[in-house]
């Protein structure tokens, strides 16, 4: 690879439109992550956290499995970077052959996966949650088959994103999202009292159709051109199949690793595999509306500046974004992880969810929080190797990491339980994140090194110092407050989360952080015209 720093656009323009974009999917994001936890508390409020809601959790994994294998690694490692290339270089008519033949190809392999999922499923759900018996595997297998269906419209969904998002296009795919929880949280409240749990699973199919639906007029607009075609022989199809060859090993790893983390789940405690899944939720909130989003916006820039191999603006639009993920995950670590039984008990607590299952989730998510920077970093990292066509990169990684999770998995559960495996994920996401910079920096020449590690430790002094202030806020409110109520509980989060938003942000602005103009800018575009 030719590393000769082509001048692109100077860095103030691609920082406006990353920030552009990351302000569109944030705010999406942020709405469509919060109706995820009405949809958590729902479920968490109807049912609990016991054997029942373990079931619905643990009946994801068969089709999540079957999307990651067929569309979602394709999606990020293949196809974006492809089809991106055909429309920055004016060849959007061979872009659309070959996007029409890869969508053609994902619904009759999608199709048959699904088929073969529904009459094989009593032989799966044993891989998924070999600690299941009885009734909960009995209803872990009716979920299971309920919610196969939907992969084919979630794929669509996302093939659909790929297009949008080569195109630049941001707020649809992530408004479909948040039309995929509104159904869902619809479906259950109104229908669980006459189908039980099954509800929440009827509302994931019709949830994950909406999701597609709703992109299909943005899809019209930048000028569909889907084709009834089926050319296995076009180089760009060639391009993908050979791209998705290392993706299809690296998700199956991924996913894999999943498995065996629930696996392990379900020999614990009922509830266990529940209080994983709420915690990863919680844990899941900045990374989804900024970290995801700041990755996802980035990312076809990165693609375009490689198809014209203009180095310097890949890497500065790499280091930017990564300096501003790690700005948001540091102290988004530190505030939850202060405030961490008042956020679930705010969250979930109530009618079925009771305060030992808040005690339980909570403690999870201190242990998830501990690798919360290195998930963000994470989210990002490895598109660099997908931009630049060499995805074995990132496969080369999660097969070490899957070692090594399974190996610190199988070593902490044994003395924590659920906080073992959350532990296990955070530390190896750690050693994910030392990977992908030391392979990023010798495929880059430069990653901007002495920079990351400044913002790092301007990012920590600041997030010590909010700490700090939420700490004394929460022992002083606490002590004017009811704290078993819900207003109590509102109250304390409220000001504490304001001042230690409000500290940040000062301490940082006072220290002169480009990621701090960065974020600004991100959520200033949402509200001003440019």
């Amino acid at each position: 690879m030719n590393h000769n720093d082509n001048e692109g656009p100077p860095p103030s323009r691609g920082g406006q439109r990353i920030a552009k974009a990351a302000g569109s999917i944030m705010l999406a994001m942020l709405i469509s992550r919060i109706l995820g936890f009405v949809r958590e508390a729902v479920i968490g409020a109807k049912f609990g956290q016991n054997a029942i809601t373990d079931s619905y959790n643990a009946a994801f994994a068969l089709p999540d499995f079957l999307y990651f294998l067929l569309v979602g690694g394709a999606l990020s490692t293949a196809f974006i970077p492809v089809f991106s290339s055909y429309v920055a270089t004016d060849k959007e008519n061979d872009g659309w052959i070959v996007a029409s033949t890869f969508v053609n190809a994902m619904i009759l392999l999608l199709s048959a996966g699904i088929i073969l999922g529904e009459i094989f499923t009593p032989q799966l759900i044993p891989l998924v949650a070999y600690g299941f018996q009885g009734d909960t595997l009995e209803r872990t297998v009716f979920l299971t088959r309920i919610m196969f269906p939907s992969v084919l419209f979630t794929g669509l969904a996302g093939l659909a994103m790929g297009v949008l998002n080569s195109y630049q296009h941001f707020l649809m795919p992530s408004i479909g999202a948040i039309l995929y929880n509104v159904v869902i949280i619809l479906c259950g409240y109104f229908l669980s009292d006459t189908f039980g749990i099954a509800a929440f699973s009827i509302g994931v199919v019709l949830g994950a159709f909406v999701n597609f639906l709703v992109q299909v007029p943005m899809l019209l607009r930048v000028g569909l051109r889907y084709q009834m075609v089926m050319r296995l022989d076009h180089p760009g199809v060639l391009q993908i199949a050979k791209l998705m060859g290392p993706a299809l090993l690296g998700l199956s790893i991924g996913q894999i690793q999943d498995i065996i983390n629930q696996n392990l789940a379900s020999a614990l405690e009922p509830g266990s595999i529940s209080a994983l899944r709420w915690a990863n939720r919680l844990m899941q909130l900045p990374l989804g509306v900024f970290a995801i989003a700041i990755s996802v916006a980035v990312f076809p820039s990165l693609t375009s500046a490689a198809a014209r191999r203009e180095w310097l603006d890949f890497r500065r639009n790499l280091s930017l974004g990564l300096r501003t993920v790690i700005y948001i995950t540091v102290p988004a670590a530190v505030g939850m992880a202060i405030l961490r039984v008042p956020i679930v008990q705010v969250l979930f607590e109530r009618d079925k969810f009771d305060h030992t299952a808040t005690l339980a989730t909570a403690s999870v998510l201190l242990f998830f929080l501990i690798g919360l920077f290195a998930q963000g970093a994470n989210q990002l990292l490895p598109r660099v190797f997908y931009a630049l066509q060499r995805p074995s990169i990132p496969v080369r990684v999660s097969t070490i990491i899957l070692v090594v999770n399974t190996a610190l998995s199988l070593v902490m559960i044994r003395y924590w339980g659920a906080e073992g495996v959350a532990m296990a994920f955070s530390l190896s996401a750690i050693v994910a994140f030392g990977l992908f910079l030391i392979l990023a920096r010798r495929a880059l020449r430069s990653i901007d090194g002495g920079r990351l590690m400044m913002s790092l430790a301007k990012t920590l002094t600041a997030s010590a110092i909010m700490g700090a202030v939420i700490m004394a806020l929460q022992q002083f409110i606490g002590a004017l407050v009811d704290m078993t109520t819900l207003t109590g509980q509102l109250v304390l989060l409220t000001i504490t989360v304001s001042a230690g938003a409000g500290v940040y942000a000062l301490a940082t602005y006072l220290m002169k952080m480009e990621e701090a103009d960065m974020v600004a800018r991100t959520f200033l575009s949402r509200f001003t015209r440019r």
